[in-house]
């Protein structure tokens, strides 16, 4: 993995994004300008926060020239604005200072969302949906999603209310909707992962690995569709809106369709043998191998490393889980990656025998309660998220 994306790095590297010498970097640690933390395996070396850096090396820039560092404002991975949701460390991923991949073993997306909303994990009777048939089911599951939103905003004369208790209420409602969308039925009864679990017949073992799936895409930070859903939630528009707007961000093939590349990898090569023969021969192609590897994370993504864990001590006996296990093992001997959540999110997929096309809306089902979280917090701030462009055009005449 590429050093530069790493969370922390070390003080050699610090040193040279910052164009500074190594006092020069203690004395802005010392000064609390820089975070560092002890060099894992070593009680001499320490390691640097790439985004202090990053952000302090930002300052210095749009001192010298405003106009550079304004073309890189929004680059990929500059934080951009403050969040009290996520957490990701560069090992770990915390829901409001709690880990993840724990929260995946124990508790049900509804509690989760209540945690991310409110803070507390104390849920909310759902109010009662706008009685919105689902469209056709053989229309894709975002088309059928965003129906159902615009639909029950129009008929939810609470829609605008903003409130963070109300917006809580509202989201919870929207949860219930998009699982009315995939499933393309209407069950009142259970939560979102037995819902589910129930439409797709997988059991007992296979409810937990659905449950944990979802409460694993439910926040990430600010990735794309996350400033998607802030930036409309900036606008004063309502919770259904900003869901819409993440379900078109994720669509994409670059975020939560990357999920939908791995799964159609998966079935593509299953028969084939050997699987490194075959891996190889894919890239001699040019064709990517999907769900591998991870900007943000050092030692690779927990998140699809515990699904793979609870794939192993559910359904260890399934042939498609060896298969899986066997893709995961070669591909990253491959690529020198590890898998990441798309690939654990079509493994589970693989495995269950769940439809085409569920990694997307695990994703989506899960990632909606952190679009509905970060315009919580958007709403709280009163602000309007408006970047200024540079203009590289043709100079005005005259």
């Amino acid at each position: 993995m590429n050093d530069r994306h790493l969370a922390w790095i070390d003080a050699a590297q610090a040193s040279q994004l910052l164009g500074v010498s190594r006092t020069t970097l203690y004395a802005y640690v010392s000064r609390g300008f820089v975070r560092s933390q002890a060099s894992p395996g070593s009680t001499r070396e320490r390691t640097y926060s790439r985004d202090d850096v990053e952000r302090l090396r930002r300052r210095t820039e749009e001192r010298r020239a405003p106009d550079k560092a304004a073309a890189h404002a929004l680059q990929w991975g500059m934080p951009i604005l403050e969040s009290s949701i996520a957490l990701i460390d560069g090992r770990r991923l915390f829901y409001r200072g709690l880990d993840a991949t724990t929260l995946a073993r124990s508790r049900s997306l509804e509690e989760v969302a209540a945690l991310i909303w409110t803070g507390h994990f104390e849920t909310m009777p759902p109010p009662p949906v706008s009685r919105v048939a689902p469209p056709d089911a053989r229309a894709p599951f975002v088309t059928r999603a965003q129906i159902m939103l615009a639909l029950a905003a129009a008929r939810d004369p609470l829609a605008f209310d903003l409130r963070p208790s109300s917006v809580a209420l509202t989201g919870s409602g929207i949860l219930r909707l998009l699982t009315r969308a995939a499933i393309a039925r209407d069950q009142r009864d259970g939560n979102v992962d037995a819902q589910l679990a129930r439409q797709w017949r997988v059991g007992a073992a296979g409810a937990d690995l659905v449950r944990a799936a979802l409460v694993l895409c439910a926040d990430h930070e600010l990735n794309v569709s996350s400033f998607t859903a802030r930036c409309v939630a900036s606008s004063g528009s309502h919770p259904y809106a900003v869901v819409s707007a993440g379900l078109s961000a994720l669509e994409g093939p670059k975020h939560g369709g990357a999920s939908a590349r791995a799964e159609a990898m998966l079935a593509s090569l299953r028969r084939e043998r050997p699987l490194r023969t075959a891996l190889s021969a894919r890239l001699r192609r040019g064709e990517a191998i999907h769900g591998f590897g991870h900007p943000l994370y050092r030692d690779g993504d927990p998140r699809a490393q515990l699904l793979l864990d609870l794939l192993s001590e559910r359904c260890a006996r399934s042939a498609e889980y060896r298969f899986v296990m066997e893709f995961a093992q070669t591909a990253a001997s491959v690529t020198g990656e590890a898998p990441n959540i798309d690939f654990g999110l079509a493994a589970v997929t693989r495995v269950l025998e769940l439809p085409a096309g569920s990694p997307l809306v695990l994703f989506a089902i899960g990632r909606s309660v952190g679009w509905i979280g970060h315009a919580i917090e958007q709403y709280a701030t009163g602000q309007l998220i408006r970047p200024r462009a540079k203009y590289v055009g043709v100079p005005p005449a005259g």
